[in-house]
């Protein structure tokens, strides 16, 4: 879930827009409305609206550069999770994108989850089970995703008092598969083993070679694999170089 302000000032009517994983976009809306309680709140989904996501090349440029959209139903804005993932677009349906951002070129929806698995980033329930995914393990504190002066949310105290104390013992990874893979892939919420054996966490989703995966950092630079249906698949664990420099430790 991502939020993003439209209104221009705080002296304009605050309006603001909810990007959510389209499988929940219900059970959001009746999670919002239990929490409304008399105020005068308009809650309603905007079908009119196509998401996009702008990822940078090789060499990304200056978010500045972008044209910056004078309509208040469109908008462009970097990625609030990491720099790495470029900016956000969000316009009106049909609307042409080469004239919004000329030059660029239009991918499709794998393009999108490569480049933010090869960076560790989750996205959507199957990377973030509700009731499983912790906040702190799955890295949101270094993606702008939870506030410690903010009160009060359910597992605030929890979350706070981890996050101070500096233990975490598993964090999501990106991970690589060497080897193809045998079909159908890899199931979701498969045990990652190390060589000896030990459980060193789950495989949460991924496509191709390229995946997400919850794991101790103890074993995260061991060599690691999965069994599956006989045999043994090996995968590797990598650390994002958008990281705090202390996180993995």
């Amino acid at each position: 879930v991502a939020l993003f302000r439209l209104h221009g000032s705080p002296a304009e009517e605050p309006h603001l827009l909810l990007e959510c994983d389209s499988s929940v976009l219900d059970s959001i809306q009746k999670h919002l409305k239990l929490y409304k309680i008399r105020r005068k709140v308009t809650i309603a989904p905007c079908p009119e609206l196509s998401l996009w996501a702008v990822i940078p090349g090789e060499q990304p440029g200056d978010s500045s550069s972008l044209p910056k959209c004078a309509d208040p139903a469109l908008l462009l804005t970097p990625d609030p999770r990491a720099e790495v993932m470029g900016w956000r677009l969000i316009a009106k349906k049909g609307a042409n994108l080469s004239e919004i951002i000329p030059g660029s070129q239009v991918g499709d929806i794998q393009d999108y989850h490569r480049h933010r698995y090869k960076q560790g980033i989750p996205e959507g329930v199957k990377d973030l089970p509700p009731g499983v995914a912790l906040p702190l393990e799955s890295n949101l504190a270094f993606m702008n995703g939870i506030s410690f002066t903010k009160g009060c949310y359910i597992g605030q105290e929890l979350t706070a008092r981890t996050h101070h104390m500096g233990v975490i013992r598993k964090r999501l990874l990106p991970v690589t598969f060497p080897e193809p893979l045998p079909a159908p892939g890899i199931p979701e919420g498969a045990d990652i083993l190390t060589e000896s054996g030990k459980r060193a966490g789950k495989f949460r989703a991924g496509g191709g070679e390229l995946g997400i995966a919850l794991l101790r950092l103890a074993h995260a630079n061991e060599p690691l694999c999965i069994n599956l249906g006989g045999d043994r698949v090996k995968l590797k664990a990598t650390t994002p170089q958008w990281w705090p420099k202390a996180a993995a430790k």
